[in-house]
């Protein structure tokens, strides 16, 4: 009997199918959509909190809020080293850096316009920098976070200089929208509702150390319900 090659050819297919998927599938067999209309920086989703400010400054807050972003991912999602979240970060900061200090020039003359010229300028630019790297720390959320800025970090150190602003305007609304925990969109988020049944701990449920059988079937009936949903 002559041999199948039909399971060899079966193995080369799932091999070359796994083999093409792209880059972002670390995390996910269908990743979660965050894609976002453009911003301008003046959504209150972005959170920039920028007052008064200027197209310009506006401008120079959506960059920063970039650079920011993409340094946290650098510190928090090197976990998965094929995001490439350091090396990136570290090419975008050399490739636009003039770019970035106009930024940063930018924010500081506009907390010296609106916060006070000297001292106070100055201490709100640094409360301004400690709060937006910490709104991108995430925990339950990080594996969108993780992948999104893996994603937009390749695509800036790609960019033109002088064109980082375009690529915050097209993707700092996806950068916010993956701070928030999203499920895998092909399976769901198996176990995220999911709760444990601890059997009943009072004492009239025990006797010399075993579950009476009354209180058993209670526990029991307890981990059979499904959860809401």
């Amino acid at each position: 009997m002559r041999p199948s090659i039909r399971p060899a050819l079966l193995a080369t297919a799932l091999f070359c199918a796994v083999a093409a998927q792209p880059a972002q599938a670390q995390f996910f067999w269908s990743p979660p959509d965050l894609s976002t209309p453009p911003v301008t920086g003046a959504e209150p989703s972005l959170g920039l909190n920028l007052p008064d400010a200027t197209p310009d400054e506006l401008n120079a807050g959506l960059v920063w809020n970039l650079r920011a972003a993409l340094n946290v991912a650098a510190l928090q999602c090197d976990f998965e080293p094929t995001l490439l979240t350091v090396s990136n970060y570290n090419a975008m900061i050399a490739h636009h850096n003039k770019e970035l200090q106009t930024a940063f020039d930018t924010l500081g003359k506009y907390f010296q316009r609106t916060a006070g010229k000297g001292k106070p300028g100055q201490q709100a630019l640094d409360q301004y920098g400690t709060r937006i790297y910490s709104g991108y720390s995430t925990v339950q959320a990080q594996r969108n976070f993780c992948q999104t800025a893996g994603s937009i970090g390749r695509d800036a150190i790609f960019a033109n200089r002088g064109a980082l602003i375009d690529l915050a305007r097209r993707r700092m609304g996806e950068l916010k929208k993956s701070l928030v925990l999203t499920g895998e969109r092909y399976f769901g988020t198996p176990g995220s509702s999911y709760t444990a049944a601890i059997p009943p701990l009072n004492d009239e449920c025990w006797k010399k150390g075993k579950l009476l059988t009354s209180c058993k079937a209670r526990w029991d009936a307890e981990a059979a319900k499904k959860p809401a949903g």
